[in-house]
């Protein structure tokens, strides 16, 4: 992790955005950290780095982790076989193959 003074962070943001690319930078204030830039090759990282510090996510995350360890649930090697359980009918293809719609959007024509 690069370690770099605020005074000089200010003059040069966008060199040290292009390195926050590459990891993290610590910026410091009279020797001490303060912050961290944290940069992203593509707009896939920014939204994993949302998820990943979102706490109504990780909340969900580890609801979903409880349910299974008390044994409910469906573990991804078992999903679409029949030990799964009933499928979901709103997921189900129409004869027409396509998605069932809902009565909101068959309202809308």
């Amino acid at each position: 992790m690069k370690k770099v003074a605020l005074s000089e962070i200010k003059d040069q943001l966008s060199k040290y955005l292009r390195e926050a690319r590459r990891g993290d930078v610590l910026i410091t204030l009279h020797g001490k950290p303060a912050g961290l830039l944290v940069g992203f090759e593509s707009e896939d990282d920014w939204v994993d780095y949302q998820l990943e510090n979102d706490p109504r996510f990780l909340g969900r995350i580890e609801r979903a982790r409880s349910s299974i360890r008390g044994g409910s649930g469906v573990r991804l090697e078992d999903v679409g076989s029949p030990r799964a359980g009933r499928p979901n009918k709103r997921m189900q293809p129409t004869r027409a193959g396509s998605r069932a719609m809902s009565s909101r959007q068959r309202a809308r024509g």
